[in-house]
């Protein structure tokens, strides 16, 4: 019941933010947005999201080797995928990571570790992000840089007292293998924050490319957020702030968000011819094969 009453907050939540966005600025941003998205932007996003995928499978199979339930990368690769296709179309935009996290934990044998190293796989990932944010911030309207500054400093105390209180488990998380972790999350959002400026120059954006950046930075921090319905809702908030701070248009901002919305979730797609793998455990790994195989299942 309490998890059918979050799932219902949750929409709700995300419902309203695109009630309010529909009240303020009217449908034709969201209109224009699916009329504006191209080919070529769809092209682009799904190559940057393959390597982009490729990071975060790398990185989390450092962070489940640390936790002792290691995975290979082909493997990483697949469950990756999946999850984006569901997070991109189940609500909260979680869900495909809960889901990636509990089926490698039951392989492996062990439940909790495979929850925990989709935690911190995810965790690293924000926390590099929010790194880059604070690096960005100059560049941001000075109608954001205190609201934003003071959101990234209560993140960054959490993190400090996450780190503390599981400093043990840090320790044995990322071990010597931090750098290679950082780096491929920088990478990762990188990738993001580039598919974020092709979808503004698709809606017709000419700001600078490094304010463009900084103000994607923001947005991605507040997709982040699991609310919503499949991931929109607190984007499209945050898109319609950040533009409208920057004197560039609450609706240019939701113009954009939904562009980079489209080219986002089609970029999951391939997701989709993995989406019914399955594990395979005991003889099969014994002998050799990859310990998730692609092999249908009706369950």
């Amino acid at each position: 019941m309490d998890g059918t009453r979050g799932t219902r907050i949750r929409l709700l939540a995300g419902a309203a933010v695109l009630a309010v966005l529909l009240l303020r600025v009217g449908p034709q941003p969201f209109l224009d947005g699916l009329a504006r998205t191209d080919p070529r932007a769809i092209a682009y996003a799904l190559v940057v999201t393959a390597a982009t995928t490729a990071c975060c499978a790398r990185r989390w199979s450092l962070v489940a080797g640390g936790l002792g339930v290691g995975l290979p990368f082909g493997a990483a690769y697949r469950a990756c995928y999946r999850a984006q296709v569901l997070n991109a179309t189940l609500p909260g935009g979680v869900a495909g990571d809960v889901h990636r996290g509990y089926r490698h934990g039951r392989d492996a044998g062990a439940l909790g570790r495979g929850l925990r190293s989709v935690v911190w796989d995810r965790a690293s990932g924000q926390a590099v992000q929010v790194a880059l944010a604070v690096a960005c911030v100059p560049l941001l309207p000075h109608a954001l840089r205190g609201w934003v500054l003071g959101v990234l400093a209560f993140v960054v105390l959490a993190a400090v007292v996450v780190l503390v209180a599981a400093r043990r488990e840090a320790r044995a998380v990322l071990g010597g293998a931090w750098a290679e972790v950082v780096l491929l999350s920088a990478l990762a959002a990188a990738g993001h924050v580039s598919v974020f400026v092709v979808a503004a120059r698709t809606a017709g954006v000419t700001a600078p490319g490094a304010d463009l950046a900084a103000l994607a930075l923001v947005v991605l921090l507040a997709s982040a957020i699991p609310l919503g319905i499949a991931g929109w809702g607190p984007r499209e908030g945050a898109a319609a702030a950040a533009f409208g701070a920057a004197g560039l248009g609450a609706a240019t901002g939701v113009e954009v968000a939904v562009v980079f919305g489209i080219l986002s979730l089609v970029a999951t797609l391939p997701g989709l011819l993995v989406l019914r793998s399955v594990p395979t455990t005991g003889p099969e790994r014994a002998k050799g094969g990859r310990a998730w195989a692609s092999t249908p299942t009706s369950s």
